[in-house]
């Protein structure tokens, strides 16, 4: 029987938990957490941002997320009057609302603006935040930062809770990537899955922005390619606010490229990729517990440009990489591709490797059963359940 049902808690009053996210990622980890909240407690009453996963499990978004989802200087900049009203408005109806406690989940920009404004508002509301900035590779003392304005930090990366041990952060536990358990077939019946024809995913990102950067090189990369792989399949999963500009910039490609949405469609897909061409971000981590070999791109929007020209000079990147899999891992398995890398010439090789058998495709497989032990839990708790319960303790329900 699950943990779940066994400790479902009879509440003599309602549990009231207040929610901000800010994107996609953070709308998909927060509907998980509702659900496990709902199982765990007899009656709960949310409120704050979501998204459509979060609306469907009963939760009314007080503005609607595409108003914030954007990355990148240039992206927010063009938005910032609205990004600003709207973490007011968090705030107000967060201060408001006066909950039990208040999640922030992901998009650090948004969602610990609305934090730091609502603990100084009011400092008697417990703060969880679900997902740690990447404190180990940018801006390390942020997490020294946090620690004056969230009560506890659920990590989805096993490293963390020392990185923030070390660093001066808030309490930290790590809780699990949600899409371990899901991305987990049997290995044999993946594999089965992943005969001929070979199968590439094209993941040009989430947001807006990443798409305007990624999607031409992405396309000049694979018409080249699939004149030396002739039968080619190609699969774009992207997310539903994506999806009608996505599916009309791939439609005179050379090559027919299937547009998939949702998590279903996305999953499935992962199933059957023999590799895939992705954005730099939590996706990377998603398809390497899937077992899909990767050649992780991203292109710096013109702010973080010069950034990285001034490097040397003031050196704000602490990591030898940004790619998820090769920091758990703790060496670089995973080719990543910046800038002007991101082109057909150095692409091109590197995924005929990865859709062949060959050296570079085995090392990856061999790299991904590797992430794949670090990254259980130990006592057999979900993700979502191990995180209820500390959300719980932490607002003493």
């Amino acid at each position: 029987m699950s943990g779940r049902a066994m400790n479902k808690k009879t509440d003599e009053k309602p549990f009231r938990v207040f929610m901000v996210v800010g994107e996609e990622s953070g709308d998909q980890l927060g509907a998980r957490l509702m659900r496990a909240l709902k199982e765990r407690h007899t009656h709960v009453e949310f409120s704050g941002t979501a998204g459509p996963g979060m609306q469907a499990e009963g939760m009314e978004s007080i503005f609607p997320l595409s108003d914030i989802a954007v990355m990148g200087l240039s992206a927010v900049l063009g938005r910032l009057p609205t990004i600003i009203r709207r973490v007011h408005q968090a705030v107000d109806a967060a201060v408001a609302a006066n909950p039990d406690v208040l999640v922030i989940i992901d998009s650090p920009d948004f969602t610990h603006a609305v934090a730091k404004r609502v603990r100084k508002a009011a400092p008697h509301i417990p703060i969880v935040d679900y997902v740690s900035p990447s404190v180990w590779a940018w801006r390390p003392g942020r997490a020294r930062r946090m620690a004056a304005y969230v009560d506890h930090l659920l990590g989805i990366l096993p490293f963390e809770p020392e990185v923030h041990k070390r660093l001066g952060g808030p309490p930290c536990s790590y809780v699990g990537h949600p899409r371990i358990d899901e991305l987990r077939p049997a290995r044999e019946e993946r594999e089965k899955e992943r005969k001929e024809p070979p199968v590439l995913l094209v993941l040009p990102g989430s947001r807006s922005s990443e798409v305007g950067r990624l999607l031409l090189p992405f396309r000049k990369t694979v018409e080249r390619l699939a004149k030396s792989v002739p039968d080619l399949e190609i699969l774009l999963p992207t997310v539903p606010h994506l999806e009608e500009r996505v599916r009309a910039d791939v439609a005179d490609w050379s090559v027919p490229v299937t547009v998939v949405t949702g998590e279903s469609e996305k999953f499935a897909a992962f199933r059957r990729a023999r590799a895939a061409l992705a954005a730099f971000g939590t996706v990377t981590l998603e398809l390497a517990i899937a077992a899909v070999p990767i050649a992780v791109c991203y292109k710096l929007d013109w702010f973080y440009r010069r950034l990285k020209q001034i490097h040397r000079f003031f050196p704000i990147v602490k990591t030898s990489s940004m790619v998820l899999p090769n920091i758990i891992l703790g060496r670089n398995v995973m080719p990543e591709f910046l800038d002007e890398e991101v082109c057909p010439d150095r692409l091109i090789p590197l995924l005929s490797d990865l859709l062949a058998d060959t050296p570079a495709r085995a090392e990856q497989v061999t790299a991904f059963e590797e992430i794949e032990a670090r990254m259980l839990l130990d006592n057999g708790e979900e993700p979502s359940e191990r995180a209820a319960r500390i959300v719980s303790d932490v607002a003493g329900r």
